[in-house]
């Protein structure tokens, strides 16, 4: 089943000949994760996944979550996996060894969660979201709120929640209710509803603590006078025992099209009037907390996405390599010719081949904005590590927003290569399309990705994070300028990267004028065509990569995936990139028909 999550020579070819991630080994921080050590890491993660968490992905399918009198139990297989998982101090892999951490690099992590996730995403929820919640608490808790809390999260003692949505405030989430009053002892008493709560209640620790958005009384309207407050499940006192049931009731778990693993909840606070919590950061400033791991959570939203088409890849190439269906083309008319397997069949390799390119152009994509953030750790310079975090922040509603969106539709093709038996449950494939769907959504929906992007990253610090990333893609095309038989690749790869300068530039200056409305009305396709250009720029990265080994003599081993990176890149720059090329042309004339149109003629 090892093939059937990540592809370990792609997994160690972006971590070590694309990233080179050993070279963070250099600076004090991550002596100790040089390239052997690095090796280790991935492949206990792979062994672990492989072995222990991949056989509960479909039984945590089958038989869900229940709840009965506001309690919740897992699936029975994530218990044991559960504290396999917190034996091994995977929680917080990036965090600080003081509270429970391993301190080791975000680009190791995601390649570690690469094999887990994909292996069950459903089940990942739950450690992911505490370690989620606890970066809330060591970004922005007093040293009593870490001491009480943080290592038993890190540790998975406890389990974590981030409570946001509201019936009436999903997207908004400046319209939500959920109030907050100051008592004499400081803490605050907390009433509310919240809706669609992952991982909300559940039977896999003692103590849920939730991270909760609410607005203390007399504060602002809008999120201008939003709080973030710590709220257990079961109140902590000074010492760190646990004390009374804290009124946070869970009031039921939705169907749900995927994630059945997963409890997603409906959560009630303060209903008898005895839920408190304690402030987390300062008064009213709760959505500029949120937003400072916002980052991180679109990224890990983006990762999820990923992992269910990079499993569905590898789950359809094998089986297409199995599958005997029909003659080869070229033997149709020899009625003594044998069925062939499927991959043999041109259609067949044209859904396996846009499978390949999105999954490698995705992986090298999220690994990257992990070395980013890596280098914003290692730097000493000012100025590099704001250009490195522009850089993530430009990149986020990429790799949240286009990756899910093209995972998506990776997962589709894997549906589609597997036929009829795709579409049934005794195979794998149905699942994943139902589990990644929801990344689409998660973290702000893609639409709202998209405005981000536009409205938000493209203009910030007047458009350099923008510039410095197109300058990131030059660099690259100026690289492989100097390697032999990839000029018609970097040609196209330039023409992209200079069309996409200049529809940002117009896109910048149209929001800025009476056509603004039209301006995010193609938010969207702005979105989807950057995408398409990163994706180009991380394929010629890799091509520029496997060239430069094949010119130097690859090992026989080595030299078919190189091969394969090479018609990655051919096949993206000559199927797929013309079609973003039109699409900016449509985008540079930002027609307003979609905004012009009367409700009243949508029809209904």
């Amino acid at each position: 089943m090892a093939q059937y999550i990540a592809d370990r020579r792609d997994v160690d070819f972006v971590l070590h000949e694309q990233m080179n991630v050993g070279d963070l080994s250099k600076h004090e921080r991550f002596v100790e994760f040089n390239k052997k050590t690095v090796d280790m890491i991935i492949s206990e993660a792979r062994n672990l996944a492989i072995k222990e968490i991949l056989p509960t992905q479909k039984l945590g399918d089958q038989e869900g979550c229940k709840f009965e009198n506001g309690k919740v139990a897992v699936p029975e297989s994530f218990h044991r996996i559960y504290e396999i998982f917190k034996e091994g101090e995977w929680i917080a892999m990036t965090e600080d060894p003081e509270w429970g951490g391993q301190g080791m690099p975000t680009t190791v992590a995601l390649a570690a969660n690469d094999y887990f996730v994909g292996a069950n995403y459903a089940f990942m929820m739950y450690p992911g979201l505490t370690h989620g919640a606890g970066k809330l608490i060591n970004a922005f808790g007093t040293d009593k709120q870490k001491e009480l809390f943080l290592k038993k999260m890190y540790t998975g003692q406890w389990t974590g929640t981030m409570l946001l949505t509201e019936p009436e405030a999903g997207s908004n989430v400046g319209a939500l209710s959920t109030s907050a009053v100051k008592n004499d002892d400081g803490t605050y008493s907390i009433t509310g509803n919240k809706i669609f709560i992952s991982s909300g209640e559940n039977d896999l620790s003692k103590n849920i603590i939730h991270s909760v958005l609410a607005r203390i009384e007399g504060a602002p309207p809008g999120t201008k006078g939003i709080s973030l407050f710590l709220v257990p499940k079961f109140w902590v006192n000074d010492d760190g025992s646990l004390g009374e049931f804290n009124d946070v009731v869970c009031t039921g778990i939705e169907k749900k099209m995927g994630i059945h693993g997963n409890s997603t909840c409906s959560m009630d606070l303060g209903g008898k009037g005895k839920c408190r919590g304690t402030l987390l950061g300062e008064e009213n400033k709760g959505m500029r907390a949120m937003f400072l791991m916002m980052n991180e959570e679109r990224l890990q939203t983006g990762l999820a996405g990923f992992c269910c088409a990079s499993s569905a890849y590898m789950y359809a190439v094998n089986y297409a390599r199995e599958r005997i269906q029909g003659k080869n083309l070229l033997q149709m008319m020899d009625k003594s010719a044998p069925s062939v397997p499927i991959i043999q069949h041109p259609d067949v390799r044209r859904q396996l081949i846009t499978m390949k390119v999105y999954v490698e152009g995705m992986r090298s994509l999220l690994y990257y904005v992990g070395l980013c953030e890596d280098k914003i750790k290692t730097s000493e310079n000012v100025e590099e590590k704001a250009k490195y975090q522009g850089i993530i922040d430009v990149l986020i509603p990429i790799a949240k927003g286009y990756v899910t969106d093209r995972a998506f539709e990776v997962c589709n093709h894997g549906i589609q290569v597997y036929g009829g038996y795709g579409y049934i449950k005794e195979y794998p494939m149905e699942q994943l399309l139902r589990d990644c769907r929801i990344t689409m959504i998660y973290e702000g929906t893609n639409g709202i990705q998209a405005m981000d992007l536009l409205g938000r990253k493209l203009g910030m610090n007047n458009g350099k994070p923008f510039m410095d990333l197109l300058f990131e893609m030059q660099k690259t095309i100026a690289m492989t300028k100097s390697v032999s038989g990839l000029e018609d690749f970097t040609a196209k790869v330039e023409e992209a990267v200079n069309k996409l300068g200049e529809v940002a530039l117009h896109m910048g200056m149209t929001v800025f004028s009476e056509k603004v409305l039209n301006a995010f009305a193609f938010a969207y396709p702005f979105m989807e065509v950057t995408g398409d250009v990163v994706m180009s720029w991380m394929l010629l990265w890799r091509a520029t990569i496997a060239a430069r080994k094949l010119e130097k003599g690859a090992k026989k081993k080595d030299a078919a995936f190189y091969e394969g990176q090479l018609k990655s890149a051919e096949f993206f720059l000559n199927s797929i990139l013309p079609i973003t090329l039109s699409k900016m042309k449509t985008i540079l004339v930002t027609n307003g028909a979609a905004v012009e149109i009367s409700e009243d003629s949508f029809g209904g």
